[in-house]
């Protein structure tokens, strides 16, 4: 029989990481694969992205709505309760042998949980890594916990998954499956690239990609000295939207606000992934605080500002500057990144996020990995102390 392994996706970020391990499981003799859309993928406010599915071929098993239409942290646990109800059912009739989730988004809570209650088993795409100043660090560390197989993008990342108590056969570094476009997939060249999005890069461009601080009471309390340091930059502006978090909408709102005053630049609500990767070999820097200025741009020798907390802790190649939130600081750091000698120092560089050789590795073992109880049940490894150690420590 085929080995039913269904997939959750929920935005356009996380569908770019998964298009190639999709594409070779729809491929491969003896997986039946279901897809799950949900959340903002079916939002028109944040592109209707189920649409780009749908476009690759790829048939939908089912569309879960969740995504409330608020921009504040109740909204966001909200969405979490409405996304487990309806989880519940779907996962229930469908009972798929492994659920493959990825990264750190807080709605993958739900179909987490909802697949620890009904003992099906989860594989876990980018576990181990760190941003210390969001949500995401403690979602994918529940996730890790919640989970049966793990694939992460770095050996240091899988090392840190092995010293959470996962088993070690249970842990595989297959590297970021977004880098696999790179190997996979021709990118559009200047011209095809500037058809399409009806710009030109006859001048200097910058790519801003921003996120709220979800960990911050004041999800934009940041945005204020982002903005700022750029009304002083003169290079052409290209925006991504910003996730579908608290204050993503008032983000958006200023970032239209910014642009309709400079007179100068673009926002994009959705760019395919192709789009994206083709952007990034065209424009002179990435400034924000995305984790695709920390996986993905290496992969360019792209000059990366990144700045705040929001990926805080995570492993990052010589590429990435940081810059705390603040406009001098952030200034400081753009006008490094535009120096020859830092660009000349990129060259021949090494993005410690893989060789685009992802999907095949994962692919791999969410095909032969035995099923059944012995993959349900988790053993950990006996503490290090001895019994007498721990007695003499909780007397004293």
């Amino acid at each position: 029989m085929k080995r039913k392994i269904a997939v959750v996706t929920s935005s356009r970020a996380d569908y770019s990481h998964l298009y190639w391990p999709l594409r070779d499981l729809s491929a491969h003799p003896s997986v039946d694969l279901r897809i799950v859309a949900m959340g903002p993928h079916l939002s028109p406010e944040f592109g209707l992205t189920v649409q780009e599915i749908e476009k690759d071929g790829f048939p939908i098993e089912a569309r879960v709505e969740c995504l409330l239409s608020s921009d504040s942290d109740i909204g966001m646990a909200k969405t979490i309760g409405v996304a487990t109800l309806s989880l519940a059912d779907l996962l229930g009739r469908l009972r798929p042998d492994v659920l493959l989730l990825i990264a750190d988004r807080y709605e993958m809570l739900a179909p987490a949980s909802v697949a620890l209650a009904l003992r099906i088993p989860v594989a876990h795409i980018e576990g181990g890594e760190i941003s210390e100043g969001a949500i995401d660090d403690a979602v994918r560390n529940a996730l890790t916990k919640m989970s049966h197989i793990h694939f992460t993008s770095t050996h240091l990342a899988r090392q840190r998954v092995i010293s959470m108590g996962e088993e070690p056969w249970r842990v595989h570094r297959a590297g970021a499956p977004s880098l696999d476009h790179l190997r996979r997939r021709t990118l559009l060249s200047r011209g095809e690239l500037e058809a399409k999005l009806q710009l030109s890069f006859a001048q200097p461009t910058i790519l801003v990609a921003y996120h709220p601080v979800t960990l911050a009471e004041n999800t934009t309390e940041e945005a204020s000295v982002l903005f700022g340091a750029l009304a002083d930059i003169g290079e052409q502006l290209i925006f991504c939207y910003p996730n579908a978090d608290a204050g993503s909408r008032a983000l958006i709102e200023r970032t239209k606000a910014f642009l309709a005053a400079r007179g100068n630049g673009r926002v994009f609500t959705n760019l395919d992934a192709i789009t994206y990767w083709s952007l990034l070999r065209q424009v002179e820097m990435l400034v924000g605080n995305s984790s695709s200025g920390i996986t993905e741009t290496a992969s360019f020798s792209l000059p990366t500002v990144n700045i705040g907390i929001r990926q805080q802790g995570r492993e990052r190649a010589m590429n990435v500057l940081d810059a705390a939130a603040q406009t001098d600081a952030i200034l400081g750091a753009i006008a490094k990144a535009r120096s020859q000698e830092f660009r000349d120092s990129l060259e021949g560089m090494f993005n410690p996020y893989g060789d685009g050789h992802a999907s095949e590795k994962i692919v791999e073992v969410l095909t032969t990995v035995p099923l059944g109880r012995d993959l349900l049940i988790k053993r950990h490894a006996a503490l290090a102390a001895s019994e007498k150690t721990v007695e003499k420590a909780a007397g004293s």
